[in-house]
């Protein structure tokens, strides 16, 4: 496909990706539960004459074969919103469309992602005939709690795949922009989810109890000290506690208090030692304290960093440039969020781009998870130019 054909589609779907965003932000489903969200795309891929695959309780997998050889490209949606109650209005005012549910709402911009998904479904079928290889339309179920990706992963395992791609709008870039950047993109995550057991008493008599608050306070001390000498200098890992819940009443020592939060880190291996670190410190810091610690299931490295294959990250840099322009093709930090995408980058070459969605006077720049999240939709269109071109520019690298 020429530029010109490249921008034509992009602009003749230009309202049908809107008409999409703005159906699948109202079903605003959570993790696991995307039963709307996912008959609406099935909807879709059935209009378009497209056989597919539930891969999982809600995950859909689209199959558009040309017949001709070429690459095997496997393209990347989530569909889940958060149980987050939404405000009725962005940074600036209301807005364009509300979560029929009044519990939960597309607070990360996943119904973005669908509909561009959608958006380059459509056009890749329209131009069926100028293609040569296999794509995968995969639209993920639960990526916020990483329920589906496994299943993804192994209904393309049965594939030929010869590289990955996925969007995610971000708050962080301004509007009209897009970072294809390699190497490190979104950190890795562990959880921390440990439950401090001491000996309830009297809060007059610390003496005859083992008080497992000042113990959980001197556990979250003593990583700070630990990390200060044991993780690796120039490696990043952030502890962020959330939670620290050890009774409710003044005067009654309780017998358990509860840590809960995340590690990040860009560094697999470093997010690792420094959950060992994290736990060694616990227990050694508990006998100190005459109490005991248990870990929960999810006190562990839960997923890797997203890590774009510098092959075709620099691939996608130049066709983006020669369709969009330099100012619209930056390079940004790191986002310290995570993603099960990295499992995706971990198995396949590919790039996770991401899409600027922050414009202050229009509202949009709210950080994400917050109910005063909201999409700039004029920059579906650049996402699905984006991703028609990346495309196009895989199918000429293959020859």
């Amino acid at each position: 496909m020429t530029n010109e054909e490249i921008r034509q589609q992009a602009d003749m779907l230009k309202d049908y990706v809107i008409r999409c965003r703005r159906k699948v932000h109202e079903f605003a489903e959570p993790s696991g539960t995307e039963e709307q969200t996912s008959a609406f795309v099935r909807k879709e891929m059935e209009d378009l004459g497209l056989p597919y695959e539930r891969v999982s309780a809600t995950g859909l997998m689209a199959v558009l074969d040309t017949g001709r050889p070429g690459p095997h490209m496997a393209l990347r949606a989530d569909m889940d919103a958060l149980s987050v109650p939404e405000s009725r209005e962005n940074l600036t005012g209301p807005r364009t469309c509300l979560s029929k549910n009044p519990a939960t709402c597309h607070a990360c911009g996943h119904d973005a992602h669908t509909a561009m998904l959608l958006g380059a479904m459509k056009a890749l079928k329209a131009k069926e005939d100028r293609l040569r290889g296999v794509f995968y339309f995969c639209f993920e179920e639960g990526e916020e709690d990483g329920r589906g990706v496994a299943d993804m992963l192994k209904a393309l395992g049965r594939r030929k795949v010869d590289t990955v791609w996925a969007i995610h709008v971000y708050a962080g870039l301004p509007s009209g922009t897009i970072c294809v950047d390699p190497g490190p993109r979104m950190a890795g995550a562990a959880g921390v989810e440990l439950t401090v057991v001491g000996k309830g008493g009297h809060g007059s008599r610390p003496d005859m109890a083992v008080n497992p608050v000042m113990c959980a306070a001197a556990i979250l001390t003593n990583v700070a000290m630990a990390w200060v000498n044991q993780i690796t200098a120039g490696e990043t890992v952030t502890l962020g506690v959330t939670s620290i819940r050890g009774g409710d009443t003044g005067n009654v020592i309780p017998d358990t208090a509860a840590i809960k939060g995340s590690l990040r880190f860009f560094n697999m291996e470093e997010g690792r030692k420094a959950v060992e670190v994290f736990k060694q410190v616990a227990e050694h810091t508990a006998v100190m304290n005459r109490c005991a610690v248990e870990f929960g299931p999810r006190f562990k490295a839960l997923c890797g960093p997203v890590i774009n294959d510098k092959r075709y990250a620099a691939i996608a840099r130049e066709a983006l440039l020669e369709i969009l322009g330099e100012e619209c093709v930056v390079s940004g930090e790191p986002w310290y969020a995570s993603e099960s995408f990295s499992r995706w980058l971990a198995a396949y070459p590919g790039v996770f781009a991401h899409l600027g969605t922050k414009n202050p006077e229009k509202g949009f720049g709210a950080a994400h998870h917050n109910s005063r999240f909201d999409v700039d939709e004029e920059v579906l269109s650049l996402g699905l130019t984006a991703t028609l071109k990346y495309v196009d520019a895989v199918q000429k690298k293959y020859g």
